[in-house]
């Protein structure tokens, strides 16, 4: 089922590819100097970053189309989700060892990315009951 990209719905999507295309490239990017600031591993940061690279063209590109497949929107939420257990599960995990503000930085990083998906299941809930 198609529901119509809405402008709330469309705000959010591309409020979260703004956000995570400007992660994306500060993690690549400045990755070695990252790396002991946050005493998180260089590798880490640039892989993440780097994964973040098709996230958000798939973002770019729901966000630019009238109408998205519900499941494509349920999938965005999704994998917005799973990255903020898998970023609070780094964190419990024992596999790195972060400083304090390597700590606040994938805590705060995991809660915007919460904030995008509650901004977009709302979007998606209400697409949904306007496409009803």
């Amino acid at each position: 089922m198609n529901v119509p990209v809405t402008p709330f719905l469309r705000n959010a999507l591309l409020l979260d590819a703004v956000a995570s295309g400007a992660t994306a490239l500060m993690a690549i990017a400045a990755a070695p100097v990252l790396s002991p600031l946050l005493g998180l591993p260089q590798a880490l940061l640039f892989w993440a970053g780097a994964a973040l690279v098709p996230f958000v063209a798939l973002l770019v590109i729901t966000a630019r189309k009238q109408t998205a497949s519900r499941l494509m929107l349920i999938d965005i939420i999704g994998i917005n989700a799973l990255w903020v257990a898998a970023s609070l599960g780094l964190l419990v995990s024992g596999l790195v060892s972060p400083n304090l503000l390597g700590i606040a930085f994938v805590v705060v990083q995991a809660v915007a990315v919460a904030l995008f998906a509650e901004l977009q299941f709302i979007g998606l809930r209400r697409a949904t009951i306007a496409a009803v």
